[in-house]
């Protein structure tokens, strides 16, 4: 049983896997337990953290009905999160979209936040790689760094996507390092759930179109 705590009300039932074993701390490197050796070398290559002894990290996967064009062109919007997370209500940029820029982002009432300020650290469209760090805000999440890659599949004879997101996050007092991953893991599943459900439209769009004709 979860202890009670300000994390401890949130849950997600999205028929998610997470790639941890469920005797993990949260206390180091996830250690895989159902992923498939794909997902664990590129866990292993792109979803590198230095975990603190006061920090807690975790990976989760998503796969996508979704070619990685569609997918990667909403994940690759550091400017618009809100083109698929659910919580984030507004985005104000601080410069060019390049390593270092800024947003502010306001959260929607509901979470125990209401604003986040987060830094671009890594976006690479070759190897279809987002980094951001939480550099300000009124939130809980201190020193949370959170990596997603996006790589290409092929799902029922189709163009798929493999959506790989970790991070590391500090752990607040008054918290333990479960109740903070379990807290985490939960917006994580959401924004995944609506990254594929925005990416899956775009695909069933892309098929529809009608073919111009001379």
């Amino acid at each position: 049983m979860r202890s009670s705590g300000p994390f401890s009300h949130w849950s997600s039932s999205c028929g998610w896997r997470c790639m941890l074993d469920a005797s993990t701390n949260y206390d180091g490197i996830p250690r895989l337990s159902r992923g498939s050796k794909m997902e664990e070398e590129y866990i292993k290559r792109h979803h590198k953290h230095e975990v603190k002894v006061n920090q807690c990290s975790s990976s989760l996967v998503k796969h996508i009905k979704s070619p990685l064009h569609l997918v990667w062109s909403l994940v690759r919007r550091f400017d618009q999160p809100q083109k698929y997370k659910p919580f984030v209500s507004r985005c104000i940029v601080q410069g060019d979209l390049k390593i270092g820029s800024l947003r502010k982002v306001n959260v929607k009432s509901g979470l125990p936040a209401t604003t986040s300020t987060e830094r671009l650290e890594l976006l690479d469209d070759d190897e279809h790689i987002l980094s951001i760090r939480f550099v300000g805000g009124d939130h809980r999440l201190q020193n949370y760094s959170s990596i997603i890659s996006v790589h290409p599949e092929v799902i029922d004879g189709r163009p798929g996507t493999l959506v790989i997101e970790s991070f590391v996050v500090d752990v607040p007092d008054g918290n333990t390092k479960d109740e903070t991953c379990y807290f985490v893991e939960a917006l994580i599943k959401c924004n995944l759930k609506s990254l594929a459900d925005v990416s899956e439209r775009l695909a069933v769009q892309d098929r529809t179109e009608p073919i111009d004709r001379c």
